[in-house]
């Protein structure tokens, strides 16, 4: 079996067309007998071990660190978002599937998730976190994996046929410039009961921060997109003993949550967690 640097680079050799300079936009290529992905200016990315590139030009704060991320895979892992990730796979077979990009893939369990489901297409995730990237590398399917800003996007003007965008920011000129002209943008954000177990156990005593609206979030869809359509995905899912731990770490809930809340919710344990959340489809104004 390959190396994983040597994965990267056969798949940069095969999929470079996707890919342009962040830093001047021209087209991008493996350069001969090297690790190096470099652009017509010569501006250049070195594959990292794990087969990964950073593109970020400066760096940008995360909070979201790899214990964090190991938590929410093994959650995803369980079924968590099993219908979601369903939902997701049928809503892409509208259209023909020849590329796609999970923008803000932490960890890379939903991209798996979708090849498990026989998703086709060239695969490829992203993230600010190099954790989430390098813990990416360790998923079976086969993608490509690299450290980068969405606001900055490493990939050529119309490449996409398809981007995710699952509990991340967006960045709507970003998107617009790689999605083809009749590619899907699918975005997944929470609806007022998403994880409300978590939060009334971790602020028992702040009902504001018990209460969450995606409202602001699903304006800013319709202003930027043409909204081919929305639909609201609620479920229970029953919670095991050994998943406790990893379901009140896996979200940056806990962040907020006082030690006695967090200690209080370890003890009591959650039986059972609600998935509530909105996914919307756009494509591109024309």
């Amino acid at each position: 079996m390959l190396k994983k640097i040597d994965q990267g680079r056969a798949y940069l050799e095969k999929h470079g067309e996707l890919f342009a300079c962040p830093k001047c936009s021209s087209k991008m290529s493996i350069k001969e007998n090297t690790m190096s992905f470099v652009c017509q200016n010569h501006h250049q990315y070195d594959l990292s071990k794990k087969g990964t590139l950073h593109f970020l030009s400066h760096h940008i704060k995360t909070d979201y660190d790899k214990e964090m991320l190991v938590h929410r895979q093994e959650m995803i892992k369980s079924g968590l978002y099993q219908p979601l990730v369903k939902k997701i796979a049928d809503l892409m077979r509208q259209i023909p599937i020849t590329s796609m990009v999970d923008m803000g893939c932490g960890e890379g369990s939903f991209l798996q998730a979708l090849a498990d489901e026989k998703v086709p297409g060239t695969k490829i995730g992203f993230d600010i976190s190099k954790d989430g990237v390098f813990l990416a590398t360790n998923q079976p399917v086969e993608a490509f994996w690299c450290i980068a800003d969405m606001t900055n996007l490493p990939f050529a003007s119309q490449s996409m046929s398809h981007l995710l965008n699952i509990f991340s920011p967006s960045h709507y000129s970003e998107f617009t410039r790689v999605l083809q002209k009749e590619g899907l943008l699918i975005k997944v954000v929470p609806e007022e009961n998403y994880l409300k177990e978590l939060r009334e156990v971790f602020y028992v005593d702040n009902e504001s921060k018990q209460v969450y609206s995606n409202e602001k979030v699903v304006n800013k869809f319709s202003q930027e997109m043409t909204l081919l359509s929305q639909e609201r995905l609620t479920y229970q899912v029953p919670v095991s003993e050994e998943n406790q731990e990893h379901l009140l770490r896996m979200s940056p809930l806990h962040w907020g949550a006082s030690k006695q809340a967090f200690a209080q919710a370890k003890a009591q344990g959650i039986t059972e967690i609600t998935i509530d959340v909105l996914v919307l489809v756009g494509k591109s104004k024309m």
